[in-house]
């Protein structure tokens, strides 16, 4: 990691966009709702039912609904005022939000309802996800955007250390007290990206080309990429096989004995690693061997993992998940610099949309696959089984992907 800083550009340079504020400010909203929605609903469901299967459907339900839709939103987010993208997905997040209200005054002993409102969130993050993240390069220039993309990043690892703690301490008023807050966040991200000025630049359309040939391609373009294919997959398996948030209500309450609160604090764990890293790499810069160095951190949050399946001590574990997340954001960072650096702008949001179905399958579907798992042989093994696969998984890779493995300088990438 080099110590020098990016030359010529400063944060007081990035941080002074307008509309890059309001962005960011939106983003830190959405997330913090997100994150607490996202305890509320595993902390309710798991005391409805008991069951790891349960929890397992809840990614699955936000998941299907994903990977369905989200070539098509990344298509929309190429053609369409992203602005006006994000705020209409987030008003249907404020619906889905409602809906969940009304189920818990109905005091509902069925999670089937549940299911079919994360349903629509699935919806609606479908089509926010490409559009948000291909919004950055419209905000800032060239030079600014390694800096950021890191801001960026800080500030949705910062929601997503606060969202869940602040989501257990709200769940002690029962669930729609967590419910309420995740609506007033969701409405007040909608109003934040209206307010936004920055113009939808329209991308040219070729004419002979369908809906369905324009959706594939992101796909087409990736295919073309080693580079970008390879960490996007690296991503997609890592966490897939070493991801173990599904299961965090179950060592909360069966294994460590520590309730929502407890809950609350795991979920934030892995965050305030991810943010701590991130704020390094903000001030100095990953300049050199970027390759290897996300490969060496995608390993070690597969350690990390086994240890989290062994530990039966809370402070081991929150130990265990804050390296989780401090490695995890090394490859993210590598990720989310490499994609607009390598991609064309009139395919950005097609791109960050195969991105965002990875990492969807990484999460949604890495929850049904680890509640699965866990139910056929226990939360234990599952996740240990899990944390060695995700060292398999690096093992391979840096011999699928040599140029991956090569990547010194960040700066040198460019759209194929």
């Amino acid at each position: 990691m080099d110590t020098t800083s990016t030359p010529h550009v400063s944060l007081k340079s990035v941080l002074g966009v307008r509309d890059f504020r309001f962005f960011l400010a939106g983003r830190f909203l959405g997330t913090l709702g997100s994150q607490i929605q996202s305890v509320a609903v595993g902390w309710q469901i798991y005391d409805l039912t008991h069951s790891a299967m349960a929890l397992g459907f809840v990614g699955l339900a936000q998941f299907l609904p994903m990977v369905l839709l989200i070539l098509p939103a990344g298509d929309v987010a190429d053609r369409i005022d992203r602005r006006i993208i994000v705020a209409v997905s987030y008003g249907l997040q404020a619906l889905a939000i409602a809906l969940l209200i009304a189920l818990t005054h109905m005091e509902s002993t069925n999670v089937w309802p549940f299911y079919l409102v994360l349903v629509l969130t699935g919806i609606s993050r479908a089509f926010a996800g490409p559009a948000l993240r291909s919004f950055v390069p419209l905000l800032v220039s060239k030079e600014q955007m390694p800096r950021a993309i890191a801001l960026s990043s800080s500030s949705f690892q910062v929601a997503v250390i606060g969202g869940p703690a602040l989501g257990g301490i709200i769940y002690i008023w029962g669930p729609t007290a967590a419910y309420g807050a995740c609506l007033l966040f969701f409405v007040a991200v909608a109003v934040a990206f209206v307010a936004l000025r920055t113009q939808h630049q329209q991308q040219p359309v070729d004419p002979t080309m369908g809906a369905f040939a324009r959706a594939m391609a992101g796909i087409a373009y990736i295919r073309t990429q080693p580079i970008v294919l390879g960490a996007i997959s690296l991503d997609l398996f890592a966490v897939l096989l070493g991801g173990a948030t599904a299961l965090l209500p179950i060592y909360a309450k069966d294994i460590l004995h520590v309730g929502p609160e407890g809950l609350g604090l795991m979920r934030s764990a892995p965050a305030i690693g991810a943010v701590i890293v991130n704020f390094l790499l903000i001030w100095r810069p990953l300049h050199r061997h970027t390759g290897l160095a996300m490969f060496a951190c995608v390993a070690l949050f597969g350690v990390a993992t086994i240890v989290f399946g062994l530990s039966e001590t809370f402070m081991l574990s929150l130990a265990a998940l804050f390296v989780m997340g401090g490695a995890d954001m090394v490859s993210v960072f590598v990720r989310s610099t490499l994609i607009p650096l390598a991609t064309p702008p009139e395919k950005l949001g097609r791109v960050s949309a195969v991105d965002l179905i990875f990492i969807s399958a990484s999460n949604e579907f890495g929850e049904f696959e680890s509640g699965m798992v866990a139910g056929w042989i226990g939360a234990v093994p599952a996740v240990v089984v899990g944390g060695l696969g995700t060292i398999g998984v690096v093992a391979l890779w840096m011999w699928l992907f040599p140029d991956l493995r090569k990547i010194d300088r960040l700066t040198d990438v460019k759209p194929g």
